[in-house]
């Protein structure tokens, strides 16, 4: 069963094509690392809510829009293997005027319960 690692951030909305650039940088970077698939979004329809929301989850600014996305690996063991590569590799390292704030992004490793 596949495995997910996924993660929400808050990127400025001027930062959108920076933030392109650099996930057109990473993604090959994690499939050479054995991922099958790597997928960013940019929101669009994401509802603000109440209680919580994706905003608030990650602290969203006026001035930012939040951004989803995830890795699907072939199992755990690959994904774990593949991250510790991919850490280590210069392409992950951020420049010194980072994209995006890694301090309010979110993010786990996901195991699959359901794939229809």
């Amino acid at each position: 069963m596949p495995y997910i690692d996924g993660y929400v951030a808050a990127v400025p909305k001027s930062s959108r094509e920076a933030y392109l650039r650099q996930a057109e940088t990473v993604a090959p970077l994690f499939k050479e690392c054995g991922a099958l698939k790597v997928v960013e979004t940019w929101g669009d329809d994401v509802p603000k809510g109440k209680l919580t929301d994706f905003y608030m989850a990650v602290q969203c600014k006026e001035e930012e829009n939040v951004v989803f996305s995830w890795i699907v690996w072939p199992d755990k063991t690959t994904r774990d293997a593949g991250w510790a590569k991919a850490m280590a590799d210069p392409r992950m390292q951020p420049g010194p005027n980072p994209v995006f704030d890694g301090k309010r992004m979110i993010f786990g490793g996901f195991e699959v319960l359901l794939e229809a």
